[in-house]
């Protein structure tokens, strides 16, 4: 068994909307791998101050390993690819990169609930383009997500997950 479809990319590129789109388009199931740390060990922010953002990666592995394990349309944080065992997880894996530029991201920082760019978009752009290579290797389709509709997205994203 394995993944219908992973979600790969920086923060606030909408992976979890979308992906839970394409999962109910697909008549899946969908998991969002902070959600299940964040179900099991707390908030994110809390996890980073108290433990640190090594322990984070450790217990975000475990949701990862767990999610890609299912059936599941998955979506992962964003620095869930930096783990190694994650990367070559994902191989073989129908995995979609969802891009997004830094001025439509900005708005989206403004909660606060995001411990690596407690200092706005420039702390976002130099993780974004720390990892994006990663990105760009794993994926299998690339999706802008700048100025359109997650609907729209999402139907591209189920109609290219269901060619043959």
């Amino acid at each position: 068994m394995h993944p219908a479809a992973v979600f790969i990319g920086p923060m606030g590129a909408g992976k979890t909307r979308i992906g839970k789109r394409v999962a109910r388009l697909l008549g899946a199931g969908f998991t969002d791998t902070d959600k299940v740390v964040v179900a099991a060990h707390g908030p994110i922010p809390e996890i980073f101050e108290t433990h640190g953002e090594a322990h984070f990666r450790r217990l975000e592995r475990e949701a990862v390993a767990a999610a890609l394990a299912t059936d599941h349309v998955v979506s992962l944080g964003g620095g869930a690819v930096l783990d190694s065992a994650t990367q070559s997880d994902l191989g073989e894996l129908p995995v979609v990169y969802l891009t997004v530029t830094a001025e439509t991201v900005a708005p989206r920082l403004a909660d606060g609930n995001r411990p690596l760019v407690k200092d706005g978009i420039a702390s976002w752009q130099r993780i974004f383009d720390a990892r994006r290579p990663i990105y760009e290797r794993l994926a299998h389709l690339t999706v802008a997500t700048d100025g359109r509709r997650n609907d729209d997205i999402a139907q591209e994203v189920a109609a290219w997950l269901q060619t043959p």
